[in-house]
């Protein structure tokens, strides 16, 4: 992973910009020598945001199966068909 100052990233934003645009890694942003940021790839990003609600929503039904928090196929299709009348 390529490591950029932020004065660097002030001095040569559309340079850096363009490298992170062709080479799609993250590059890690530093302030007085201690990681300050990433920057991401917009596309790299948004899947990175799709992927982790995805984990979120598996987490949270994992947690409402082991807490009892479930419903039979029969009053799930019951609940589903009035929402989406």
């Amino acid at each position: 992973m390529r490591t950029e100052l932020v004065t660097s990233l002030k001095r040569q934003a559309t340079s850096i910009l363009a490298d992170l645009h062709n080479h799609k890694e993250p590059i890690l942003i530093t302030e007085h020598g201690r990681p300050a940021a990433y920057l991401v790839d917009v596309e790299d990003f948004e899947h990175m945001a799709m992927r982790m609600a995805l984990l979120a929503g598996i987490a949270k039904g994992q947690a409402d199966f082991a807490s009892g928090n479930i419903a039979t196929q029969l009053a799930a299709k019951q609940r589903l068909h009035k929402w989406l009348k």
